[in-house]
């Protein structure tokens, strides 16, 4: 067997869980956002067209070996549930690289994010070039997507974005985060709203899929209900393809844990953002937009659907958590954490509902305030 290994770097959206991880670039060439933490004390760097089309050359060679060890084991060359429990069971055997593929092929074998924060920032011609290259090698590939920045996206014209489209690029992730310019720059974004309307009209208008995150919770007490309104009003003007929200949640490691301590930033409580997130939607008009929740630190992971017909739908589980009385709140904010619930539907299975109840009563004979801190530690590890 040869050595499974090809460059990966650290995240990826939710949504791209059992995609071939293909690393462009080292980490990210902003880094100073007070909220995020996971480039901080690294440098960006680009890596050469070569480098990527090794890598994607040792991808190749290690689904051929995945395909060979499915027929030694008599699976006729398919990538069934039982041979990649083996592989995965076998960490020593199947190191990272090996792994990876055979969830891939698992999975079908279709789709790739490119690595890491910000690959638009490379040349059109090379990742022109890559993108060629990745399905010629692969032509079962059906969307290949990528982060970038909104400002780094500006910088293309909309015939660059449409030649890297024609090349194989399905989909941009954007941290648009909040469209509220005050906060942007409290946060250190790096970007006004009208430069994320202008980068995301442009990628609408190339063909590409556009999906845009925004961060609830980040405009804290102080700023909540106008990063609702204005980040809504941004969203109206560009019309993405996806809406994809996550909930704030502040590490020591980042930037923005020293403005909490100074007592400079306030952060709300799980019903206040629950609050902000329906002002939010309420606010979302006249696009076609699917909303979606895919992050286990959304608290109501349920809270999903197409715009505008889907807003009945999510309001109503919206005002079903805030009409819960208070226990009730406690109990699904714990078990939802805690991967018990994954919806408010799930208060109603009284299994369930004790097996979290007696859970809160153990830490709550501990600690007066063991629960919000539980609750906390449990969101820390998504992170």
């Amino acid at each position: 067997m040869m050595q499974p290994y090809f460059e990966q770097g650290p995240i990826r959206p939710p949504s791209e869980a059992y995609s071939l991880l293909l690393r462009l670039t080292r980490n990210c060439p902003w880094n100073r956002c007070e909220f995020c933490h996971t480039y901080k004390g690294k440098k960006f760097s680009l890596r050469t067209v070569e480098e990527v089309k090794k890598d994607i050359d040792v991808a190749q060679e290690i689904v051929s070996e995945v395909k060979a060890l499915s027929w030694q084991r008599g699976f006729g060359g398919e990538i069934p549930a039982p041979l990649v429990n083996h592989i995965l069971q076998s960490p020593h055997q199947y190191p990272d690289g090996f792994r990876a593929i055979a969830l891939w092929l698992f999975a079908g074998g279709k789709n790739v994010f490119l690595q890491d924060g910000d690959n638009l920032i490379l040349k059109t011609s090379q990742l022109t070039e890559i993108l060629m290259y990745l399905k010629e090698a692969f032509p079962s590939i059906e969307r290949v997507t990528t982060y970038s920045r909104a400002k780094t996206v500006s910088k293309k014209t909309v015939e660059e974005l449409q030649d890297l489209h024609r090349a194989g690029l399905s989909r941009i992730h954007i941290g648009l985060e909040s469209g509220y310019d005050p906060l942007l720059q409290y946060m250190k974004k790096g970007v006004t709203a009208q430069g994320h309307i202008d980068a995301g009209r442009r990628v609408k208008e190339s063909g590409i899929s556009l999906s845009e995150y925004v961060i609830l919770g980040l405009g804290g007490r102080g700023m909540w209900r106008e990063h609702a309104i204005e980040t809504a009003k941004v969203l109206n003007r560009i019309d993405p393809d996806f809406i994809r929200v996550r909930t704030l949640k502040v590490l020591k490691t980042m930037s923005l844990y020293q403005r909490i301590e100074d007592g400079e930033f306030d952060l709300q409580g799980d019903d206040e953002i629950v609050i902000e997130e329906r002002l939010f939607i309420e606010n979302l008009d006249g696009i076609t937009s699917t909303f979606v929740s895919d992050h286990i630190l959304n608290l109501l992971e349920e809270v999903e659907g197409k715009l505008p017909e889907d807003k009945g739908k999510m309001f109503a589980v919206i005002d079903r958590y805030l009409s819960l009385p208070v226990e009730e709140k406690a109990n699904f904010r714990f078990g939802r954490r805690a991967g018990v619930y994954r919806s408010v539907d799930d208060l109603s299975n009284p299994g369930l509902h004790s097996q979290v109840e007696e859970v809160l009563r153990r830490i709550a004979l501990e600690k007066p305030d063991g629960v919000e801190k539980a609750i906390s530690e449990l969101m820390e590890s998504f992170i």
